[in-house]
C-alpha cells in the first residue's frame, strides 16, 4: 500500500479509532506530454510574477483570498491547520443511514480507512456493528483544505469512507429543459421497455467491464512506435434515419431474449413484466411514434 495521505481518528461515540487514510481508486488514462512539434522538446510551464517580472519558486507562492479588487488576505498552512474544527483529525461520525437512501450523486472521492497500530479491535467492533445492523455511517471530516461530508460504510474487511458533495453544491435538475415535459407513453411502449431492461438485468461483475478504448489506445501507440501505420475504422452508418420507436423495442426484444431464455433453462420463471407485457400486446398499438437515432 502507497504511503498514507491522512492521520487521525473515527469518532464513535465516545470511541475513539486511531486510523490512516488511503485513495482506494486510482484513474488509468493514457497520459501524454505536450510537445514543440518542430523538435519534439516537452513544453515547460513557469510561473511567472507579471509584477516582478520573473518566475517564481514554490517556496515564493502563498494561498490569498480575494476579498476585495485587488486585496488579498494571505492564509498559511499553519493557519490551514489551527482552524477550530473537531474534524481536522477526526472523522467524526454524526449519524447512522440504510445505504440505499444516499443517491451516488452525492458521492466525490472513496479512501480505505486502516486501522492504526493498537487499534484492530475498536476498528473490528465497529465495522462488525455496521455489519449486522446494515447500516452506513454519515460523518464529517477536514481534508484538503475543506470539512467535506462523508460517507463510512463497510467493503469486505475494510472500512471505506466516501467524501460527499453538500446538498447546495448538487445542481437542481429542474434547470434542465428537455424534461420539463412529460409525454404520452402507452402502455405497450412501457411493458416493452420493462421487458427490455428485465432481459438485460444480470447480477454485477466488475470483472466483466473493460476499458476498450484504453487498450484501443495503447495498440495504436505501439504500432506508431513499430514504425507502423494506422488504419481508419470504418465509417459508422450515416445519422439521421428516422427509426419508430415500437420497431425499435420490438428488435431489442428480439436481440436480447436468447440471454434470458437461457437463464429460463436453468429453473427461473418468467417475472411480472413478461405478465405485463403478454396483457399489453392484447391492446390496440398507437399508430405511429417516432424518434430520431
Amino acid at each position: 500500500m502507497v504511503r498514507s495521505l491522512w492521520k487521525g481518528s473515527i469518532s464513535f461515540g465516545l470511541v475513539n479509532i486511531p486510523v490512516r487514510l488511503y485513495a482506494a481508486t486510482e484513474e488509468k488514462s493514457v497520459r501524454f506530454n505536450l510537445l514543440h512539434r518542430a523538435c519534439r522538446t516537452p513544453i515547460k510551464y513557469q510561473k511567472v510574477c507579471p509584477h516582478c517580472g520573473r518566475e517564481v519558486s514554490q517556496d515564493e507562492i502563498v494561498r490569498g483570498y480575494a476579498y476585495d479588487r485587488n486585496r488579498y488576505v494571505l492564509m498559511e498552512e499553519e493557519d490551514f491547520e489551527n482552524l477550530p474544527l473537531p474534524t481536522s483529525r477526526q472523522v467524526a461520525i454524526l449519524d447512522f443511514v440504510d445505504l440505499s437512501e444516499i443517491d451516488p450523486l452525492y458521492y466525490d472521492k472513496s479512501y480505505y480507512l486502516e486501522p492504526d497500530e493498537g487499534a484492530e479491535k475498536a476498528y473490528a467492533l465497529l465495522r462488525r456493528a455496521m455489519r449486522e445492523k446494515g447500516r452506513v455511517a454519515i460523518a464529517k471530516v477536514a481534508i484538503r483544505s475543506r470539512e467535506a461530508l462523508a460517507c463510512v460504510r463497510v467493503y469486505g474487511q475494510a472500512l471505506v469512507m466516501e467524501t460527499m458533495y453538500y446538498p447546495d453544491e448538487i445542481r437542481p435538475a429542474e434547470r434542465l429543459d428537455g424534461i420539463a415535459a412529460e409525454p404520452e407513453l402507452s402502455e405497450r411502449e412501457v411493458a416493452m421497455a420493462v421487458q427490455l431492461i428485465d432481459n438485460l438485468t444480470e447480477p454485477f461483475d466488475p470483472g466483466k467491464y473493460r476499458d476498450h478504448y484504453r487498450e484501443a489506445l495503447l495498440s495504436a501507440i505501439e504500432k506508431k512506435i513499430q514504425g507502423e501505420g494506422l488504419e481508419a475504422p470504418a465509417a459508422p452508418p450515416a445519422a439521421g434515419k428516422v427509426v419508430d420507436l415500437m420497431e425499435a423495442l420490438e428488435a431489442s426484444l428480439r436481440a436480447t431474449a436468447p440471454r434470458k431464455q437461457g437463464a429460463a433453462t436453468n429453473g427461473s420463471s418468467p417475472g411480472e413484466p413478461a405478465g405485463r407485457l403478454r396483457a399489453a400486446r392484447k391492446a390496440k398499438a398507437p399508430e405511429e411514434v417516432g424518434s430520431r437515432s
